[in-house]
């Protein structure tokens, strides 16, 4: 493992550092995480017209925003059959539809980023086989799109409408376009309090009407409130060189979903998962472990036949919650959080931030209802 570079390959060649904060500063919102949720929260405060400060520990998409698998999925962390049956059908659906506009607006409006290319859930055995039928029968029955799937990956579930994305390159956009319309992001900052009115960081303070905290691993450090609710863990990751002799035309997850692995446009392999194989030892973990690894390498070796070399090793924090839904709503008067989103904020994610931002505005939302 120590030839391989640790760190994500959607970062490279990309420049995500923020200046650092010059000391106190005053505005009408401060958002505290730069990661796919907390962009969002910024953009909807800037349409409302706004003065807005971001910060961030790292830089931009420094936490799993910068280092995921670059999966562009509908619905929730659980699968459809999963999540009717804990949270019910109206809202399993309800959010099902939201984050299948967010798609397709994602499509429309980056289409050198985000790439429509259907997603794919490929049964392990019997047991998920039949899962993966009983997933279609309930989505096609709430006019929701998938398929039966048998092809070179497997037997499972296509679904037609997801797709794949360069996830620090697209939040680096989606920053840039952010300071062009005079929102101030900084980086570096470590936050040592928060609390009505105010953000104090080692490097100054910020003061602000309204405080939104976006932030999906270490939510419960940063907030010692959720500690409760709330618990981190590693997602381990490797990437390859490019492989001319594979074809992977879709995202795949693996193994109800404990693996998943995509080929970028270039050729190179993100293959993710196994902390089911980690166990305990993924909570509150940073850095790469010798057991998951060597999963992730079999996974390459025997099930894509990859033989490209592995040129890198990472992994990102992530929130899981109890209830299975994430963190959402106000924390402390005037101070709003969210995150926790099991694995799966890239589009979901940013759906949180939006609506949170227009819940602190007082505006309602389905999203915000269905949250609650």
């Amino acid at each position: 493992m120590q030839d391989a570079v640790a760190e994500s390959i959607w970062r490279e060649g990309l420049d995500l550092a923020l200046p650092s904060l010059p000391g106190d500063c005053r505005a009408q919102v401060c958002v505290v995480g730069l990661g796919g949720s907390g962009l969002g929260a910024l953009q909807q405060f800037r349409r409302a017209g706004l003065d807005c400060i971001g910060l961030d520990r790292g830089g931009i998409a420094a936490g799993a925003a910068g280092a995921n698998g670059g999966f562009l999925l509908a619905g929730q962390a659980q699968f459809y059959p999963q999540a009717v049956a804990r949270f019910g059908r109206e809202r399993a659906l309800g959010i099902y539809e939201l984050t299948r506009r967010e798609l397709a607006r994602r499509y429309a409006e980056a289409p050198a980023s985000c790439r429509r290319t259907g997603s794919l859930r490929i049964a392990a055995d019997a047991r998920e086989l039949d899962d993966c039928a009983r997933q279609i029968e309930l989505m096609r029955r709430d006019g929701l799109p998938a398929e039966s799937y048998d092809g070179a990956e497997g037997r499972g579930v296509l679904f037609g409408e997801d797709g794949c994305f360069d996830p620090a390159r697209y939040w680096h956009e989606q920053a840039a376009a952010l300071r062009r319309d005079g929102v101030a992001l900084y980086g570096n900052c470590f936050v040592e309090e928060i609390s009505e009115s105010l953000v104090a960081t080692r490097a100054g303070r910020v003061r602000a009407d309204i405080v939104l905290v976006a932030v999906d691993g270490g939510l419960e450090r940063l907030l010692p409130q959720c500690a409760g609710e709330v618990r981190s863990a590693r997602l381990q990751m490797l990437a390859t060189a490019a492989d001319p002799a594979l074809r992977l035309a879709r995202p795949v997850y693996y193994r109800d979903g404990h693996d998943y692995w995509l080929q970028r446009a270039d050729g190179r392999i993100a293959l993710g998962g196994g902390r089911d194989i980690g166990g305990d030892a993924e909570w509150q973990a940073d850095g790469v472990s010798t057991a998951v690894q060597a999963h992730l390498e079999r996974l390459l070796r025997e099930r894509l036949g990859s033989t490209a070399p592995v040129t890198h090793r990472w992994s990102a924090q992530v929130a899981f919650t109890r209830r299975g839904l994430p963190v959402f709503g106000a924390v402390a008067p005037g101070v709003y959080a969210t995150g926790a989103y099991d694995g799966t904020g890239n589009v979901f994610g940013a759906l949180c931030g939006r609506a949170l931002a227009q819940l602190a505005l007082g505006e309602r939302t389905a999203l915000g209802e269905w949250l609650a």
